[in-house]
């Protein structure tokens, strides 16, 4: 998107160098079974400040005092945990990026969620990229936003992890850790910050604390950095009689709370209204169903990675719907293939994450990008091609 650095990339790429990138980014973690792109993507400083007023809307809304309000219904009933703090300590916003009618680049919401995303990894990938690929020789380049830089992002970072406990007080914790597909971020925040990653069943519950054993020693936990989403336990939950269950009263605090998950999601989509986002209906609150559906698509509530949505949506689709108020009718929107590959453009997707400490304002920090051929950008549906997967956006630092 910056076409002299595309340019200067596209020139001194080989398979050779792809192969050394990936050998860097996995060394001493077990391989990555996620498909990383070839190239980072080139922002320019227009397109950046167009990302950052569109967050800005988007932030706007969510620190409303009605925003608990407006989102009480999201949280499905079964799932509720008690101890709900005041805000996220987590926000990830995608954008796909298109074109207006001027022709100028605009980005587009997608979805958003008040849940971690791969925040350490992403510095990683970044730094490896620029390793790799020599680009520090072309520019000064960063993928961080707000003038932060790696040391700036990690003290943040900690600082919203940690808060005031020990690193041994505090553990990530997701259903069997070590064995999930972004399982790299976790072990590059363990490297990090120095504190466990813990899968459900390593943690055992004594009246309402939470413990863990270290080299045969009981220790307490305090806070539960948490990647656990439930949906994915939702058939599995004899694991909670193995460990602990998250919905009991507990002394323990989440980063962050479980509920955030849901109230911050797409449920939360038809509540936005400007011009970054795409008009979205609940599909209970449809009036008609639009005359032209090639142009919707239809999205369940409680969802992840794309799963169960309905490109080539059918007026049938909708009708058959059995809870309505669990799915959203959105507008879409037309990516518009921006990166330049020795093969021709391809589309792109940018994820801008958000760290909010306690007491503070949220603070936009890093980013994560996917370059997507398919009809879907989510990584799982590009297997197949090159110079697609997830990668992270580059831009021209102020420093």
């Amino acid at each position: 998107m910056i076409p002299k650095y595309r340019k200067a990339f596209n020139e001194s790429f080989s398979e050779e160098k792809y192969a050394e990138f990936i050998g860097e980014l996995e060394a001493g973690y077990r391989p990555v079974p996620i498909r990383f792109a070839e190239t980072p993507i080139f922002l320019p400083d227009a397109f950046k400040e167009k990302l950052i007023d569109a967050g800005a809307e988007i932030l706007r809304i969510i620190k409303n005092p009605d925003f608990k309000a407006q989102t009480e219904n999201a949280i499905p009933a079964e799932w509720f945990v008690p101890g709900e703090n005041d805000h996220p300590h987590f926000l990830a916003f995608d954008f796909a990026v298109c074109r207006d009618q001027g022709g100028e680049l605009v980005p587009r919401l997608i979805e958003l969620q008040g849940f971690p995303s791969l925040y350490a990894f992403q510095m990683h990938l970044a730094e490896t990229y620029i390793k790799v690929f020599q680009l520090e020789d072309i520019a000064h380049l960063t993928p961080f936003f707000n003038g932060m830089d790696s040391v700036s992002f990690t003290e943040l970072l900690r600082e919203v992890i940690l808060g005031p406990c020990q690193p041994e007080e505090v553990a990530l914790m997701d259903v069997n850790a070590a064995e999930q597909k972004t399982a790299i971020d976790f072990f590059v925040t363990a490297g990090i910050l120095g504190i466990p990653v813990l899968s459900l069943t390593d943690i055992f519950q004594e009246d309402k604390q939470l413990f863990y054993l270290k080299d045969g020693q009981k220790i307490r936990l305090k806070r539960i950095y948490n990647r656990l989403i439930f949906d994915e336990v939702a058939n599995q939950q004899d694991l909670f009689n193995q460990s602990f269950d998250p919905r009991e009263e507990l002394d323990i605090e989440w980063i962050t709370h479980p509920n955030w998950f849901y109230r911050i999601s797409k449920y939360t989509m038809p509540l936005l209204k400007n011009e970054f986002v795409p008009e979205t209906t609940f599909v209970s609150e449809l009036q008609e169903i639009p005359a032209d559906l090639e142009n919707y698509v239809l999205k369940p509530l409680f969802s992840f990675a794309g799963m169960g949505v309905i490109i080539d949506v059918t007026e049938q689709d909708i009708t058959d719907i059995q809870q309505p108020e669990n799915w959203i009718l959105q507008r879409k929107v037309n990516y518009e293939p921006i990166v330049q590959a020795p093969d021709g453009l391809i589309k792109a997707e940018i994820r801008l994450l958000y760290l909010w400490p306690d007491g503070k304002e949220p603070t936009l920090c890093i980013n994560l990008a996917r370059l997507s051929r398919g009809k879907m950008i989510g990584v799982r549906y590009n297997q197949d091609f090159d110079w697609v997967g997830g990668t992270v956006g580059l831009m021209e630092s102020l420093n």
